[in-house]
């Protein structure tokens, strides 16, 4: 029982995020984007990977299917400042916990002013995960991120699972709790026999 609901607790932290589906996404080179350049990112993310600093941002600040949006990446060397000046190949695969996902090229994009710009249309809302993948002195080079297009579902597979495993924890409890009540009757029973055949017995 304590194993099954620590479970649960750990299953009820990701009760609530939204299922994913298999989709179509549309990359589409940088030069075709027509976003408004001052649009506030949906996210924004610095991380070290390697001997290179990589940012990326994601337009706009509320990814919705059928709308373009753009992924911008800079990759700099960490010991001299220079930009990464190769190509970066931009994939993405559904965010799922079971199954593998297989990934979909959304694009190969050259450094332009020192910028490394994805385009990409979804026709599905949902989970994503965008990588970017360069090879830099003979070494290969991924970052995985987060996407998510539309509003989350506010109930997934994950939640209904969640929720059968409670009814059946709180089954289980009850048939435990009459059990216990069903022996300590037949106990009960039990004393009361003997204690009649020892009074019977008695001088």
């Amino acid at each position: 029982m304590k194993i099954l609901r620590q479970f649960l607790f750990t299953c009820g932290l990701f009760a609530f995020m939204a299922p994913v589906f298999a989709h179509h996404v549309l990359g589409r080179p940088a030069y075709s984007l027509n976003e408004d350049s001052n649009t506030p990112p949906s996210m924004q993310v610095e991380t070290q990977i390697g001997n290179y600093f990589v940012t990326y941002m994601v337009y706009p600040a509320f990814p919705r299917a059928g709308e373009p949006g753009r992924i911008n990446l800079y990759a700099s060397h960490m010991d001299t400042g220079e930009p990464f000046n190769g190509e970066v190949t931009f994939t993405v695969r559904d965010d799922v916990w079971f199954g593998g996902a297989e990934p979909e090229v959304l694009g190969v994009q050259p450094q332009d002013d020192s910028v490394f710009r994805q385009g990409f249309v979804f026709n599905d809302d949902g989970s994503y995960i965008i990588r970017a993948e360069f090879q830099a002195e003979g070494e290969p080079y991924l970052v995985d991120f987060p996407l998510r297009i539309g509003q989350p579902s506010p109930v997934g597979p994950l939640t209904i699972t969640v929720i059968i495993l409670l009814v059946v924890l709180i089954a289980a409890n009850l048939f435990q709790r009459k059990r216990l009540q069903r022996e300590r009757i037949r106990s009960a029973h039990r004393d009361k026999r003997t204690s009649a055949i020892k009074e019977e017995g008695a001088p």
